[in-house]
């Protein structure tokens, strides 16, 4: 079984989000949304797009989707089978969060590394 298949998205908790937004807008040319990210889309080496895209995004300091961990930052991890992954992980005797959810944007589900970061695990619905 594949585990990680990519890298989906990268969330950082900022103590001045607007302003660290405006930063990477202004200096890095990053398309920052209202949402206070973006989505970068996929394309191949002739630059034709391809299925798929890595979410970037910038939010409060207080944001709870982080939460249990303390760190400024998640990777969001794309995967085949998310279900699959957390049984294996589980089976492993990582630390799984309880919950896993299911919307139209995918299935996710969440596990935090040896040092306390939260990571997070999606399976992208078919097709991206």
């Amino acid at each position: 079984m594949k585990r990680v298949t990519g890298i989906g998205g990268i969330f950082f908790k900022a103590r001045h989000a607007p302003e660290l937004q405006a930063w990477y807008r202004k200096h890095l040319g990053i398309d920052v949304q209202d949402w206070g990210g973006t989505a970068f889309r996929w394309t191949d080496s002739a630059g034709q797009p391809t299925a798929g895209t890595t979410v970037w995004s910038i939010g409060p300091a207080d944001n709870p989707q982080f939460a249990p961990s303390q760190s400024s930052f998640m990777i969001n991890y794309r995967v085949e089978d998310v279900r699959a992954l957390v049984d294996l992980l589980r089976s492993e005797g990582c630390h799984v969060l309880d919950s896993v959810e299911e919307s139209e944007f995918g299935i996710f589900a969440w596990v935090m590394d040896p040092e306390g970061n939260k990571v997070e695990l999606w399976q992208p619905p078919a097709g991206q």
